[in-house]
């Protein structure tokens, strides 16, 4: 496919995100999906496969952090896709605010996306997620 449908499936998906529309979401990633979040401490950090991980992990962000994403910037050579973007929200077991700087670098093959890699400020989300020494937020 073209760089410029390649950016515009990226752009379609976190459009989809923005709705909170999983089926659109399904239908714009390959079956076998890998979508790795690096970090600890924190509830979406892991790697994420297939369908049924990407569903997981749409769960858990839904049960566990509320956030507002926004892609910025779309850079693309080939079959991969560089979004540079910015996210706040807060992470609901501890009512902690973050702010996260971000990049995703998504592979984009046959108009669907195959691998997800992000760079996050692991460092802001793990310090929303972390509870005080009493337990407490």
């Amino acid at each position: 496919m073209s760089i410029e449908k390649n950016i515009q499936t990226v752009k379609d998906f976190f459009a989809a995100i923005g709705r909170g529309d999983r089926e659109a979401l399904l239908a714009l990633v390959a079956e076998d999906i890998e979508w790795i979040i690096p970090g600890k401490d924190w509830p979406l950090a892991g790697t994420h496969r297939g369908h049924a991980g990407l569903t997981d992990l749409l769960e858990t962000a839904s049960k566990s952090i509320e956030t507002s994403t926004e892609p910025r910037e779309f850079v693309a050579q080939g079959d991969r896709v560089l979004v540079l973007g910015f996210a706040s929200g807060k992470i609901k077991a501890t009512n902690k605010m973050f702010e996260d700087d971000w990049i995703f670098a998504i592979t984009v093959r046959d108009g669907r996306l195959t691998n997800i890699r992000e760079y996050v400020d692991t460092q802001a989300l793990a310090r929303a997620s972390q509870m005080d020494a009493s337990g407490s937020a």
